[in-house]
């Protein structure tokens, strides 16, 4: 494979962008090695196009002119000056100030500029995955398709457990590929490991994305929407969109429902050959902060989807997952206890919660 020679300001602006928007996943790009760090930071910042497009609180029409031209960008590195300048004339309501200065000449057209740098192979990967994201976004948000939404108590919520899974495929089970063929790229792995990790990745992916939303729940539901499938609100009455909380049982299969996913997350993990040290190392620095989070949230039930709903790991428990991470990386045996040893712990919180 080509190896690509990013300049020092290159570097510079793919680390200042990732730390914009984006601290936790800067850290897990910080560990790769060159130059897959590089093009996985510029892949994410080019999903992050996406994800702001998706975020910008325009009417469906505009959103779908958008995601075409983001297509034109993927394909086109001519049309990449025309695009952001039009871009650049739009207000992009919704959005901070540096996801609109992403959108635009300047910081946009350095992130282009990158990709359109990057090997033919590499673009490939970045083009297939990112382009399904936007077409699965497009998707969802369009009425004329099979309802993925339906309005609940003011709340847009995803219809049915099929369209939870296929919004957090779209939204991140596309990343987790495309991580997956850049490392299998960079390091060359064999048909066989490539084949394993196929089968896990979009586990990977679903299981942080569920993770998210789990955390994010009640801002989400503040800004009215609920990535929580309305056949499982239903189940509550649907007083998690009122902020009033839940029953023990449903908050356990809710979660649970992520604890599964991050099971075959360690089992992506474990596929990976020892010697990919950064990307094994970036892979738990996913992991391990993910099933913190789980457990947090497992500790503090009684105020989930409540008012008081609040799930953020510490400062002090991300320092001890990078350790962990980094300590454990060529250590199957220590990884396969890490997860039995969460999952073992989130049961028994819940155990001894009940009545």
């Amino acid at each position: 494979m080509l190896m690509t020679k990013f300049s020092p300001k290159q570097q510079k602006y793919l680390d200042a962008q990732m730390k914009k928007v984006s601290r936790s996943f800067a850290l897990v790009v910080a560990e790769l090695e060159e130059p897959l760090r590089e093009q996985l930071a510029a892949a994410y910042l080019i999903c992050r196009v996406v994800d702001n497009i998706e975020d910008c609180i325009e009417p469906f029409q505009w959103q779908q002119r958008r995601f075409a031209e983001f297509n034109t960008l993927l394909q086109d590195p001519a049309a990449t000056n025309d695009v952001l300048r039009m871009w650049g004339q739009y207000e992009w309501p919704g959005l901070t100030r540096d996801e609109r200065r992403l959108m635009a000449s300047g910081d946009g057209t350095m992130l282009w500029d990158i990709y359109n740098q990057l090997p033919e192979h590499s673009q490939t990967i970045i083009h297939r995955w990112t382009a399904d994201m936007a077409e699965g976004m497009n998707r969802i948000e369009d009425p004329q398709t099979t309802p993925f939404l339906v309005e609940r108590r003011g709340v847009k919520v995803l219809n049915s457990t099929d369209d939870y899974n296929r919004y957090c495929y779209y939204v991140a089970g596309t990343v987790g590929h495309m991580a997956t063929d850049l490392a299998v790229a960079h390091y060359g792995f064999s048909t066989d490991t490539a084949a394993a990790l196929d089968a896990t990745c979009e586990a990977c992916g679903r299981g942080l994305q569920k993770t998210n939303i789990i955390k994010d729940f009640a801002k989400d539901v503040t800004r009215g929407v609920s990535y929580v499938p309305d056949e499982w609100l239903e189940l509550a009455d649907y007083s998690p969109l009122s902020l009033a909380g839940a029953g023990l049982a449903w908050k356990k299969q809710v979660l649970g429902d992520v604890i599964k996913e991050l099971r075959e997350a360690t089992n992506y993990v474990l596929a990976l050959p020892p010697d990919a040290v950064g990307y094994r190392i970036a892979s738990l620095l996913c992991l391990f902060p993910a099933y913190q989070t789980l457990l947090q949230a497992a500790e503090r039930q009684a105020r989930l989807f409540t008012g008081k709903h609040r799930v953020k790991i510490s400062r002090r428990t991300m320092i001890n997952c990078i350790r962990d991470a980094r300590r454990m990386v060529d250590n199957n045996a220590g990884i396969v206890a890490y997860s039995r040893s969460a999952e073992e712990r989130f049961a028994a919180i819940f155990s001894a919660a009940q009545p």
